[in-house]
C-alpha cells in the first residue's frame, strides 16, 4: 500500500470511528460517575413529596447535563420546556406537560425523552424528594 492509499483509508476510517464513539459515548445509559444510572424504584419511597421536597433528576446516558424541576413548578402544574445543557457542551430541552405534573403532585416519578441535540437523546427520570 502507498502512502497516499494509506492516508485516504486511515482518514476513512477516522470519519467512520469518530462519530460512532460520540453517539456511543452519549447513549451508554450510564451517568457522569461511569455506573449505570439507577432505575426507578417500582415501590416509591412513601416519605417522597413533591409539592413539599421538590424533585431529583436522573439523566441517562448523562456527560454534564443537569435538570431542576421546582415544587414550585410542580404546584403551579403548568406545561413547561426545560434546557439542561449544565456543564455539557451542548443543549437539549426537555418538555414536562401538565400531565407529567399531575403525576408528581401524585408523588409518582415520570421519564420523558430530552429533545435530539448532537446526534443524541437522553431519557430523563423525575422523582420526588
Amino acid at each position: 500500500m502507498d502512502r497516499k492509499s494509506f492516508i485516504q483509508k486511515s482518514l476513512a476510517a477516522m470519519f467512520i470511528a469518530l462519530p460512532a464513539y460520540a453517539y456511543l459515548s452519549c447513549s451508554s445509559g450510564s451517568d457522569d460517575s461511569g455506573s449505570p444510572s439507577p432505575n426507578p424504584d417500582p415501590t416509591p419511597d412513601p416519605s417522597a413529596n413533591c409539592l413539599q421536597n421538590g424533585t431529583n433528576s436522573s439523566i441517562g446516558g448523562n456527560h454534564g447535563h443537569t435538570l431542576t424541576v421546582s415544587k414550585e413548578d410542580v404546584e403551579a402544574g403548568t406545561e413547561k420546556t426545560y434546557n439542561i445543557e449544565g456543564s455539557a457542551d451542548h443543549n437539549h430541552t426537555v418538555i414536562i406537560t401538565a400531565s407529567n405534573f399531575s403525576s408528581l403532585k401524585g408523588n409518582d416519578s415520570i421519564t420523558v425523552t430530552s429533545s435530539s441535540d448532537d446526534a443524541h437523546t437522553h431519557s430523563i427520570t423525575v422523582s420526588c424528594a
